[in-house]
């Protein structure tokens, strides 16, 4: 089973700069998008043989995530429980049989850092909350976790610390989820790699890939034996983040 994830900054901005052609050349079994910023009404994209599952944000143009997935799954549930980010629309979770797929988009404690703390409390929310699933069956979690982890994961280590995606606080809740138990599949296969998902829009910092890694696919311990390859594809356009992939043995 191939998996993609993208930050998409606008489903309807994506589709105008290519998403359609990715997603049928890809032809991926499920497409786990975050930042989808559309309505049911206001989705113009229905691609044949997938299921679709979207939950938006309340505050339009804003948030949200979307899947299209060709299995279609036991269950779907969407948000955590959380009337502060299931608000926004950050969570969908698609049960199959053998595992559970999270998608999310991780709240961006803002430039000011004014959602620091706010983000500290839905780590643990969201950490607990994927620990409770690995109980019941093993978890591939997905998406825009809006953190640069280790300074391999970031252009600029020395001069990004301390600002947004890249605090002291939010890569120490990326080390307490690791150690709870759950891997960062890219880093797994590839401990000396140095390859970003995300880059600015100022400075032509895509071109001189000046970037960072921010979107991640993460599996328990348990389930990294079923992971086949992981995949960023650094040279999709479409968005300020590119896709990220992962292929799976789903037996």
């Amino acid at each position: 089973m191939k998996i993609i994830s993208w930050n998409v900054a606008g489903l309807r901005a994506c589709l105008n700069k290519g998403l359609d052609r990715f997603f049928d050349e890809e032809g991926a079994d499920v497409y786990c998008f975050q930042e989808s910023k559309v309505t049911e009404e206001q989705n113009p994209f229905h691609p044949a043989l997938y299921n679709e599952y979207l939950y938006p944000a309340e505050k339009k143009g804003y948030s949200g995530t979307l899947v299209y997935s060709k299995v279609e799954p036991i269950n779907v549930t969407y948000g955590i429980g959380d009337e502060e980010y299931d608000n926004e629309g950050r969570t969908i979770t698609l049960e199959f049989d053998n595992f559970y797929l999270v998608n999310c988009y991780v709240p961006n404690v803002k430039r000011d850092l004014s959602r620091l703390d706010s983000r500290m409390r839905f780590e643990d929310l969201f950490r607990n909350y994927l620990l409770e699933l690995t109980k019941k069956k093993n978890v591939v979690y997905c998406g825009d976790l809006n953190v640069a982890h280790e300074e391999i994961d970031i252009k600029n280590p020395k001069g990004n610390r301390g600002n947004a995606g890249f605090t002291d606080e939010e890569r120490a809740k990326m080390t307490e989820l690791l150690g709870a138990g759950f891997i960062d599949t890219f880093r797994h296969f590839n401990p000396d790699t140095q390859k970003f998902s995300w880059w600015s829009y100022m400075a032509n910092a895509r071109a001189k890939d000046i970037g960072w890694r921010i979107d991640y696919f993460i599996v328990n311990k348990d389930f990294i034996n079923k992971v086949k390859n992981t995949m960023i594809y650094t040279d999709v356009l479409g968005s300020d983040h590119c896709p990220i992939g992962i292929e799976i043995e789903d037996k």
